[in-house]
């Protein structure tokens, strides 16, 4: 029959961002025991007090430790590159959207001064481009419906090794740190060895120091 430390420890290793918390003291285990209980109690079919939760997640946070560990993947810190001035625009599939795909990549190769990504969903395609394109891509679109747009934005690029590609959790790595400071990202575009985040251009200096940081820190 299971026990409380291993439905505990159940519930834990679902959410890396809890195990991670707990692991580094950010979380009040008795806040925690009391939100776990109902759950735990379901598991076990049995009433268990909040006293005996407590001391099993007190002893699982003496042994949890990340399951990831990146250190070796990043031999030195990986090359960021910062751009802003950036918009983006999602507009709704058509059947004419297709055929202009080429006319919008033209415009990123006529100058490598331009930022400019364009990424296909199952029902809409976003496009996020350095704001001196806006005029041309919103006359290229003009027929098309324009779902969503946004100013102001920026982006951070980060260089990715190549042993990133078969590292589970490569992206939670980068994104965490980010959510826990409640930066907002609007955006992800990634291209095997490119992983690039979208965000307002008022996070930029923020969001770059807090992963700047997780160097500093972990190599």
């Amino acid at each position: 029959m299971i026990t409380v430390p291993e439905a505990a420890d159940k519930i834990i290793d679902r959410s890396r961002y809890l195990s991670e918390a707990i692991s580094k003291g950010l979380i009040n285990l008795s806040a925690l025991a009391r939100y776990m209980k109902p759950e735990l109690e379901e598991m076990l079919n049995k009433k268990v007090s909040n006293a005996a939760i407590f001391m099993a997640l007190n002893r699982l946070a003496a042994t949890i430790k990340p399951k990831y560990i990146f250190k070796n993947i990043f031999k030195s810190p990986p090359d960021m590159l910062v751009r802003s001035n950036l918009l983006g625009i999602t507009i709704a599939h058509s059947e004419k959207l297709g055929e202009k795909h080429p006319s919008l990549l033209r415009l990123s190769n006529t100058n490598d001064k331009y930022f400019f990504t364009i990424t296909q969903g199952v029902f809409d395609t976003t496009i996020i481009a350095s704001k001196d394109l806006a005029k041309t891509i919103k006359l290229t679109l003009q027929d098309e419906t324009i779902v969503a747009e946004y100013n102001n934005l920026a982006s951070i690029t980060i260089k990715l090794p190549k042993e990133a590609v078969a590292t589970p959790g490569i992206f939670y790595f980068f994104l965490k740190s980010l959510a826990w400071e409640g930066v907002n990202i609007v955006e992800i575009v990634s291209s095997y060895l490119e992983f690039t985040l979208i965000l307002p251009e008022k996070e930029t200096n923020r969001a770059f120091s807090i992963l700047q940081s997780l160097f500093v820190l972990s190599v």
